[in-house]
């Protein structure tokens, strides 16, 4: 049997495969490719990669790549899919450890962002709370940090990335988000893979929170992104072109090859966030139009949202709106005013 027959059976792919089996557990499978490197099926939609040990390059930290957290986030899912089907068919080599993750199969499978409950808002133990504990989601949550913790369990250097496509456009098409932890910087060589996977723009975030993302930064100790590559489209509708960028920078990473110089007209953007919007219940109202783009500026002194009790007013220096959606539940978030760094272009 070929090593995708092995690991899918009557499958295409890895992603076939995870879609047959959206709303159930799998039988785990391995198989061993002709470069001696090991690929495990963990369960649907999880695979862990382990190159052979005279193929492994002890100086690259190990790596979690994650997309489909949620469901209906295609882009990313279809580029992890492919570069999965290259490592099976033998056009390169894997360098270091590798856990692939597609986050939520039963959403992926049905084209919506999730089935219960926001999987992105459920790490960090969220899972556990009510009213989210006892739902498909957060079992779900909870076993991709049991599998994470295990990954990280070596005590060597990790990386995550989870890939994402917004909602809504975006003013900056690709940006990613860091996580916020306590004295932590960006490292130089992590700005250069943004770069690299033409990723020009970066929102430092200002606290800690239930993101994949946040989890395995604050909980693993890694150094992870959410990562915003374009615009919702269903399966089949992607122009892949434009995800040229994360595909071949994962697949130089994957491969163990030295990272390209920067281009010289090449910069990143840095925004931090000035301005955490929180539907407080208190008759809120959002004064952001339904329609607006991710980074859409507004001047000093315009009303972003009011209640019966408070409002919100752009400061002395204009400000943008990232993740505006008014309709989530009270008390979760409704956006986030942004501002550029003062040592950004």
């Amino acid at each position: 049997m070929t090593p995708r027959q092995q690991l899918f059976g009557d499958h295409d792919d890895w992603l076939a495969h995870t879609l047959a089996n959206a709303d159930k557990s799998t039988q785990a499978a391995s198989t061993r490719l002709a470069d001696g490197c090991t690929v495990e099926l963990l369960d649907t939609g999880l695979l862990e990669l382990h190159p052979d040990q005279q193929s492994r390059h002890n100086d690259l930290p190990r790596l979690i790549v994650s997309a489909g957290v949620h469901g209906n986030e295609t882009a990313p899912i279809e580029v992890l899919n492919a570069l999965v089907s290259e490592l099976l068919d033998g056009q390169w080599s894997l360098a270091c450890p590798a856990l692939l993750i597609l986050g939520n199969p039963p959403a992926m499978a049905r084209g919506e962002r999730f089935i219960d409950f926001n999987l992105n808002r459920l790490f960090a133990g969220a899972h556990q709370k009510r009213p989210y504990h006892d739902t498909p989601e957060a079992a779900r949550a909870s076993q991709l940090e049991r599998l994470c913790r295990q990954f990280a369990a070596a005590s060597e250097a990790l990386v995550h990335y989870d890939l994402h496509t917004a909602i809504r456009p975006s003013e900056r098409e690709k940006f990613a988000l860091y996580p916020f932890v306590p004295e932590r910087q960006v490292p130089p060589e992590q700005c250069a893979f943004l770069l690299e996977a033409e990723v020009d723009t970066l929102l430092l975030q200002h606290k800690t929170g239930t993101t994949f993302s946040s989890f395995s930064s604050v909980d693993l100790g890694a150094e992870s992104f959410t990562i915003e590559l374009g615009k919702v489209q269903p399966f089949g509708h992607n122009d892949l072109s434009r995800f040229q960028g994360i595909h071949r920078a994962l697949r130089r990473l994957l491969r163990g090859e030295p990272a390209p110089e920067p281009a010289a007209d090449r910069q990143l953007t840095e925004f931090e966030v000035v301005h955490e919007i929180i539907n407080s219940g208190n008759q809120f109202r959002f004064h952001v139009p339904d329609d607006v783009a991710n980074f859409t500026r507004y001047p000093p002194g315009t009303v972003i949202w009011e209640d019966d009790r408070n409002q919100y007013q752009v400061g002395e220096s204009p400000e943008a709106i990232v993740f505006p959606n008014r309709d989530v539940p009270v008390g979760q978030r409704v956006g986030l005013m942004v501002r550029a760094r003062p040592d950004a272009d």
